[in-house]
């Protein structure tokens, strides 16, 4: 069984396209049900993915559908604004970031996605990748790093 089965053609190409390796911790902003998260989780075979919603109905949907990943510690997912998101005390830092449709990193909320690369900027290793959508299929924005 293709491990895509239950995505969009558009979120498929998206997991397709990360330079996912099998250890990498993700973080996915923006997760909604989860498809795209559990997806990459069934990638990340040794690394772990975390993914964000600011919606609680979006977190529900995403534990219920990532339950089996979640149980084998591969998946997590936690209701979180990206403007807000901060690592949790004893938190390994990220090394992938990528984001669909999330306002703050798409252009449409300049304000808002300032504050979201400062966060994403404390939350990520000295070499990490940030990806929205936008590209062929993804593009990559640069983290700033002060």
């Amino acid at each position: 069984m293709p491990l895509n089965t239950g995505l969009s053609p558009r979120l498929a190409a998206v997991v397709a396209a990360l330079p996912l390796r099998p250890d990498s911790r993700v973080l996915e902003i923006g997760c909604g049900p989860g498809a795209a998260a559990r997806a990459v989780a069934a990638r990340v075979t040794t690394g772990t993915v975390l993914a964000i919603d600011r919606s609680a109905t979006a977190v529900a949907q995403a534990r219920a559908g990532g339950a089996d990943l979640i149980a084998a510690g591969r998946l997590r997912v936690r209701r979180a604004a990206v403007e807000d998101f901060a690592l949790e005390p004893g938190e390994d830092p990220f090394d992938l970031v990528f984001a669909v449709r999330v306002g703050a990193l798409d252009g449409r909320h300049p304000a808002a996605g300032e504050r979201a690369l400062r966060r994403i900027a404390a939350a990520t290793t000295a070499g990490a990748r940030l990806f929205v959508d936008g590209g062929d299929p993804l593009r990559e924005l640069p983290i700033p790093r002060h």
